[in-house]
């Protein structure tokens, strides 16, 4: 009877330790029908994956080490619905892939993870800052490989902040300086007030050609009047540079990135298609934004916003805006539509983007340089 008892004891402790510990798959697909028309006469009609979320399949984890400490993980990998390829073939899990340890003190985290912006989008607009925002034409620097993450408790119960440090994967350059990209965030509720900043500071390698930082700084403020929100979003940010179509010579301007938005370091040539030495990191933008939405119904929320990216430098900037509806069936199906505009100005060559760049898009400077392109958007998207 007493050794019974012992094995009995054993199972049930074991139960006990098993229950302590969850792995969640998880993951959504979202597909869009999409037109877009340039004011050049070029039309696009496509099926489009990611408008609001790109597909994505994911595992995380979490193991409780006891007296609020827990050991967790996520990996996840982005894929396109519409055709079932990986977002990145070159990466397994393309999105996320870390592990952390949570405690009363707060959450440390080591490896390819959202950063402080990325991870604020839903305070950005109405459209959580992807098909049909500004500020997401603009481009967002999202995650980035070998991450160093800190992400504060909830202090006061209104206030919490995260620091990132992602190291280049790379030898030392001479002197032993690093490539390297920091970030940090905050945001602070007050009643039906949100406020939200967040910075980042990328470093080219010592000696580079060029050799100014890229930044990229956010700054919102939103208000819940109880059916909606309203949005304010300011950005001030140089990482924008030229993208060539294919090997003609000419170039979508602002169609590329000097620090890529999911990944790697400044390479400190200036424009990271080219190679070429430009004045690229010394072109300032601001972007400002103004949304709002409103919930109709229990199911469905409509929206709206307005844009603007201006050179600092020049009189290339760009307007836009739009209007959308979301329709829940459930608390994971949602269907969609949106209207969207994008205005560039002078020599401006901003293009429309969703959670996940557009497969068919416009692809001649003469299509996107200085070019109104209108759009509209139907799509479903379920998470899972």
């Amino acid at each position: 009877m007493k050794k019974h008892t012992v094995i009995a004891a054993a199972l049930l402790a074991a139960g006990a330790a098993q229950a302590q510990s969850s792995v969640t798959l998880y993951g959504s697909i979202d597909q869009y029908l999409n037109y877009m028309k340039s004011s050049s006469g070029t039309s696009v009609r496509a099926m489009e994956d990611g408008a609001l979320l790109r597909s994505r399949i994911g595992l995380r984890g979490t193991e409780d080490l006891g007296n609020g400490y827990a050991a967790k993980f996520t990996l996840e990998n982005g894929f396109a619905a519409d055709a079932g390829t990986q977002a990145d073939s070159s990466r397994l899990f393309d999105r996320q892939a870390w592990v952390g340890l949570a405690s009363p003190f707060g959450e440390v985290r080591f490896g390819r993870q959202n950063g402080s912006i990325f991870t604020r989008g839903g305070l950005v607009d109405y459209t959580t800052r992807t098909l049909g925002s500004m500020v997401n034409n603009f481009g967002v620097p999202s995650r980035f490989d070998n991450d160093i993450a800190y992400i504060s408790p909830k202090l006061f119960g209104a206030l919490q902040f995260d620091l990132h440090y992602a190291l280049a994967e790379q030898s030392a350059a001479a002197g032993g300086n690093r490539q390297s990209v920091f970030q940090a965030g905050a945001d602070y509720t007050v009643g039906p007030f949100v406020f939200a900043a967040a910075t980042l500071r990328a470093k080219p390698a010592k000696g580079a050609a060029v050799s100014k930082d890229i930044f990229y700084d956010m700054g919102v403020a939103d208000w819940n009047y109880g059916k909606g929100k309203v949005y304010l979003a300011f950005i001030r940010s140089n990482n924008s540079t030229r993208s060539q179509v294919g090997t003609s010579g000419t170039y979508i301007n602002n169609g590329g990135t000097l620090l890529g938005n999911v990944g790697g370091v400044v390479a400190g040539t200036d424009n990271a298609t080219t190679g070429a030495v430009a004045a690229d990191a010394n072109r300032t933008y601001h972007i400002w934004q103004i949304s709002a939405d409103y919930q109709l119904t229990q199911a469905l929320r409509i929206g709206a916003l307005w844009g603007k990216i201006n050179d600092r430098s020049s009189d290339s900037d760009a307007v836009g805006g739009s209007v959308g509806g979301y329709y829940d069936f459930s608390k994971r199906t949602t269907v969609y539509g949106l209207w969207d505009t994008l205005r560039n100005k002078g020599t401006a060559g901003f293009r429309p983007s969703g959670s996940a760049g557009l497969r068919s898009g416009f692809a001649t400077a003469n299509d996107v340089n200085g070019r109104t392109i209108n759009g509209l958007q139907v799509g479903v998207l379920h998470r899972f």
